[in-house]
């Protein structure tokens, strides 16, 4: 019960949502995983069918919407089929790269990246992180130097959503070594550059699916044309970012962990142990009445921060208090699922032990959860 957070058009949507996740993903999960890699084709799928771009400009392919429902309503049907890995994949795109394009970008820009990453053609990626930094933005080494027409690019990132399939990438450079916070701007590198290369797909705990990647900046030259926003204005420009890309994470927590409960309400009303199911103990009983409630009070906070972002006033602090508590609550209910299976929620053939894998993310991406804390304590006390 979603308590009036969508409309009929909404609705409407979801139905083409559905089709497209009945079609295009559902039948190609196991194989995405086994392959470790996402095939491109569904991109392209999502796009003929209107699901990338949705806050894009019309005249650049996209629908502009930006009414934060919409890409939910994409998000709980993903989280439906445990999608996680595309889901990210499609996170990374519409809530993060297109937004800095649409927001940032000069006209010639838009129309150069916009249309083709609304259709699927163009997949894009941020590059922020970099070894030996992790949240502390002010540790980055990549360089950009000034010459003639543009910059020259060295340095390396990684942990890179979309790393090895992007062809539009924001890269975070430090253009001016004394110029503390202002001393870092927004380049876009496309993928064939000279000097651009990427590095190993990472190998990680979860999300196996979706590919993962180092770069690698070797004297890349990135004309003026690719500068995106101000030289110098990059640390801003990401901080007012932020608050879309954390209620992404938020919202993908409150999917996921609702597919996985209704799927664990399922599995106890069949699995029989003692002669009754499983749903029949006390003790089974409580847990999911605690988690059904966990996930009421958390939903309602997170529908909160949707609506907010739609009438532009989702703030830095309840961004930041939506991703921690939604992720924390995401891990909780997806671990005492997976308890409630016993010893099958550990085989992988469940969605439960899948979801368990690319769960323990979210509290780390997007800024780490104490990172969030920081954020919202300093608020308390008055701190910038």
């Amino acid at each position: 019960m979603r308590r009036g957070l969508y409309t009929a058009d909404h609705e409407e949507f979801r139905e083409v949502v559905a089709e497209f996740v009945r079609r295009e993903v559902a039948p190609h999960l196991e194989r995405w995983e086994e392959q470790r890699l996402i095939d491109r084709d569904v991109w392209l799928a999502a796009g003929e069918q209107g699901l990338l771009g949705l806050a894009a400009p019309e005249e650049h392919g996209g629908a502009a919407l930006s009414d934060y429902r919409y890409r939910n309503v994409v998000q709980e049907e993903l989280a439906k089929v445990f999608a996680s890995s595309l889901a990210s994949g499609f996170s990374l795109q519409d809530d993060i790269a297109i937004p800095y394009l649409t927001s940032l970008g000069t006209e010639e820009q838009k129309k150069r990246w916009l249309p083709g990453m609304a259709a699927g053609k163009l997949i894009g990626a941020i590059a922020m992180t970099e070894p030996g930094t992790g949240s502390d933005l002010r540790g980055i080494k990549t360089s950009g130097t000034r010459v003639d027409g543009g910059w020259l690019v060295n340095g390396s990132k990684t942990f890179i959503t979309n790393g090895i399939q992007s062809d539009v990438v924001i890269v975070v450079v430090r253009t001016d070594p004394e110029g503390g916070s202002q001393g870092f701007s927004l380049l876009v590198v496309e993928r064939d550059m000279p000097g651009f290369t990427r590095g190993r797909k990472l190998a990680k705990v979860g999300l196996h699916a979706q590919d993962t990647a180092e770069l690698f900046f070797d004297d890349v030259f990135v004309p003026d044309t690719h500068v995106l926003g101000t030289v110098g204005g990059g640390f801003g420009q990401l901080v007012s970012h932020l608050p879309l890309e954390r209620l992404s994470i938020a919202a993908h927590a409150i999917a996921l962990a609702d597919a996985v409960l209704a799927d664990t309400i399922g599995y106890t009303q069949q699995r029989v142990a003692f002669g009754q199911p499983i749903a029949d103990f006390q003790n089974t009983r409580f847990e999911l009445a605690e988690l059904s409630t966990e996930l009421d009070v958390t939903r309602a906070f997170v529908d909160r921060a949707v609506l907010a972002y739609g009438e532009d006033d989702l703030t830095v602090v309840d961004a930041a208090k939506a991703k921690w508590w939604a992720t924390e609550v995401q891990n909780r209910v997806v671990d005492r699922c997976l308890q409630l299976h016993g010893g099958y929620g550990y085989m992988l053939e469940y969605p439960v032990a899948r979801a368990f894998q690319d769960s323990r993310i979210q509290k780390i991406f997007g800024g780490t959860n104490e990172i969030m804390k920081q954020i919202i304590g300093r608020d308390i006390i008055g701190r910038k």
